[in-house]
């Protein structure tokens, strides 16, 4: 795209679950509609673009909560309707469109410096990398972990079968092991049950949703592309956080 004079305005949508977040550049607050197993992509982008419809926006940067490679989805989400994979959202939208695994947006608008480690802990578990500035979304949530997976124990499926308590205790066992094999300098847990937490493994700090937002806005700055490209080509976008 060729450069403007004019600021970029940005139209960012976190997907999830259970609801679409969306915010553009220069609004304060965000908007939100729910989503839900059966929602399509034509369905959701129908209700983005009329909750915006005073919105003034000259790119979108989408927030995916499946697997994505290239800038593209690759898997079907888990927890919304069918048919994402190979869905043209840039001629449903009539502008460029980014796409993220959400997991990894967030991760890039939480990133500070080093070596950070994402979690987020919502409907499902989404993990991320960003090293030295460059992320590198994961999949860690479906490796083997007791009698299931990491996100059978840290997501909502486990907060729900095992109470608050229990799944706290394995939410700090498996920072414990994500720590020792993988060495972050940084790990900074999110989604949207991090507040769920009565407090925090040692040495993490907690995310927050609207860091998605932020993670959105820098996929078009000149740094975030770069990091974005480098990643493709290093490593497969995976992961899957949900909220």
């Amino acid at each position: 795209m060729a450069r403007s004079s004019k600021p970029l305005r940005i139209l960012a949508l976190d997907i999830g679950g259970t609801g679409v977040k969306m915010l553009v550049t220069g609004a304060k607050e965000r908007r939100k509609f729910p989503s839900g197993p059966k929602m399509t992509p034509r369905q959701m982008v129908a209700s983005v673009r009329r909750m915006t419809r005073d919105w003034k926006y000259d790119v979108v940067s989408i927030g995916y909560p499946a697997p994505v490679i290239n800038g593209r989805p690759i898997a079907e989400p888990h927890n919304l309707g069918k048919g994402w994979v190979g869905f043209d959202f840039r001629k449903a939208f009539g502008r460029p469109v980014r796409i993220m695994n959400d997991a990894a947006m967030q991760a890039l608008g939480s990133y500070r410096s080093g070596n950070m480690l994402f979690l987020g802990l919502g409907t499902g578990l989404g993990t991320a990398m960003v090293c030295n500035g460059l992320v590198e979304p994961m999949e860690l949530a479906h490796l083997p972990y007791m009698k299931g997976t990491f996100e059978d124990y840290a997501g909502l499926r486990g907060l729900e079968k095992y109470g608050q308590k229990k799944w706290q205790r394995h939410i700090f066992d498996i920072v414990k092991k994500l720590r020792a094999a993988l060495e972050p300098t940084d790990i900074v847990i999110g989604g949207g049950n991090v507040h769920r937490l009565s407090k925090l493994p040692a040495g993490c700090r907690a995310g927050d949703n609207s860091h998605a937002f932020k993670g959105a806005f820098r996929l078009w700055e000149e740094r975030a592309k770069s990091a974005d490209t480098e990643s493709r080509r290093r490593t497969p976008g995976r992961g899957g956080k949900s909220r």
